[in-house]
Order: C-alpha cells, then structure tokens, then sequence
C-alpha cells in the first residue's frame, strides 16, 4: 500500500482539485492517501509556501502545483 501525502493549506483552489482528484481514485485501494495543512506548521510554511499543492508519494515529492489521475497512478506503478 503506497503512502501519499498532500501539503495545503486553506483557500488553495490548486490543492482542492488535486485532494479531489484522489478522493476520485481511491477506489484503486492501492494508496491511502492524508492532508498536511502548511499552515500549522512555521517550517512547513517556508518549504512550501509557493509550491502547493505538493503531493509525495512513499516519502517521495511527487508533483506541485497540478497532478492529473494518469500522471499519478503511472507514479504509483513506476
């Protein structure tokens, strides 16, 4: 089971579409998949502050700013 990990933060119009495209995909069950709000975080604000949504996969940044449903689940095969 892979594990992936959005940073966000709130009003973020980018990391809606990305949270909803693997909401979209969950049915896989191949990946579960949780939210990092940037925003609790001073450091996590720093790193990411102009790259979100950043998406990892297995410990891995993955994607910024877009991600598209193919784009993703041939990461997750690769």
């Amino acid at each position: 089971m892979h594990e992936v990990v959005v940073y966000s933060k709130p009003g973020c119009h980018l990391c809606d579409v990305v949270k909803a495209t693997l909401a979209g995909l969950e049915h896989h069950g191949t990946f579960h998949w949780r939210e990092v709000n940037i925003d609790e975080d001073p450091e996590l604000q720093r790193q990411y502050w102009d790259q979100i949504p950043v998406v990892f996969i297995d410990d891995k940044k993955s994607f910024k700013y877009r991600m598209s449903e193919q784009d993703f689940l041939r990461r997750l095969e690769g």
